[in-house]
């Protein structure tokens, strides 16, 4: 009999399990990608919060620290996408992984490498679109997923999703161990993906009283707030999202401002690669000027809560599930925990 735990994904992506850790920005460094590759899952480094220059040295350090295959995450209408598409062809990298924007000349360049491709798509008609556009393995991300989020849950979406497309789904949203692993399976879907799982892990780089706010935080405290630049976000409540809540505009740009200034200063990116960025955003996202000016927020302020330990200005992305999570385990704990509960659940189930 066929093992459930092999599927599609895993042979395309050369893990030994069908769960993926996410490309989060400023927490998906090459210590987490590599420990997670080590673990038998698949990791995704987070380019996106990289300057473009230096994205080919992370992807030497993960190679010095795993000789299993991983995958990069960028964003395609970011400046330098052609500089990090390069570097993920040249240095042979399993998989790339990308949501906004997706470029069909980036995607053709990258298969014609012999990259995977996963794109990430929050609606049904996003993954069709993905799949003309080339994708391999298409991630779905239900409303329960962190960051940027829409309003279909995963139970919805996985399923109606794998049903109109005819490469593998991976579900994202929700997920932290095996039993949500089997559930994905029977929704259709052919692995998990977890952000706010691996983020909540030994090897993650979130200080420690950054995590304490993910491990204090009840579902209730997990919420979904336009304050931070005028798009749906999913975070944990903190001081910084009730003072966005409550500012006025010219606070908001103030801040925006600021942001896009300290978003030049990471990036090595100039005033015309952001403004080019911004309008490629416009149209491709359909956001409006105030959300587009306010854009910048998201990447540094995140910066601030999860990498340099201040979970009071900061923003703590987050998916909904960091309100049943207590524990910081290794990535290859948290693995092995999955796998073996996961196993036990198809038991259980058997007929």
């Amino acid at each position: 009999m066929p093992n459930p735990l092999q599927t599609r994904v895993t042979e395309l992506l050369g893990c030994d399990y069908p769960i993926l850790q996410t490309g989060m920005g400023w927490v998906a460094t090459p210590k987490l990608v590599a420990a997670a590759c080590n673990a038998g899952a698949f990791g995704f480094l987070a380019a996106a919060t990289i300057p473009p220059a230096e994205v080919e040295a992370a992807i030497l350090e993960i190679k010095e620290l795993t000789d299993r295959p991983f995958g990069v995450n960028f964003l395609m209408d970011a400046p330098g996408a052609d500089v990090i598409s390069e570097a993920i062809i040249r240095q042979q990298v399993r998989a790339a992984g990308y949501n906004r924007a997706p470029s069909a000349e980036l995607i053709q360049k990258l298969k014609d490498g012999g990259v995977v491709c996963v794109p990430t798509c929050g609606a049904v008609k996003h993954t069709a679109k993905a799949q003309q556009l080339g994708a391999d393995i298409i991630i779905v991300q239900g409303g329960e997923g962190g960051g940027h989020t829409g309003t279909t849950p995963t139970t919805l979406l996985a399923p109606a999703s794998a049903d109109a497309v005819d490469v593998p789904v991976v579900a994202a949203g929700g997920f932290k161990d095996g039993r949500g692993l089997v559930a994905a399976l029977a929704f259709g879907a052919e692995g998990v993906a977890m952000g706010t799982r691996f983020l909540m892990t030994a090897e993650s780089p979130l200080p420690p009283n950054s995590f304490e706010r993910y491990q204090q935080a009840g579902l209730n405290d997990v919420v979904i707030s336009t304050a931070l630049d005028g798009m749906p976000q999913r975070m944990v409540a903190n001081e910084l999202m009730a003072k966005l809540e409550k500012a006025g505009p010219i606070q908001k740009l103030l801040l925006a401002l600021k942001s896009a200034r300290a978003l030049q200063a990471e990036t090595g990116a100039s005033t015309f690669d952001l403004l080019r960025s911004g309008l490629e955003m416009k149209r491709n996202e359909g956001r409006s000027i105030s959300q587009t000016i306010m854009a910048a927020n998201a990447p540094i302020l995140a910066r601030v809560g999860v990498s340099d330990g201040d979970p009071v200005n900061g923003y703590l992305a987050s998916g909904t599930v960091a309100g049943v999570i207590e524990d910081r385990p290794t990535c290859d704990e948290l693995v092995r925990e999955i796998v073996e509960e996961a196993e036990q659940t198809l038991k259980r189930l058997a007929l």
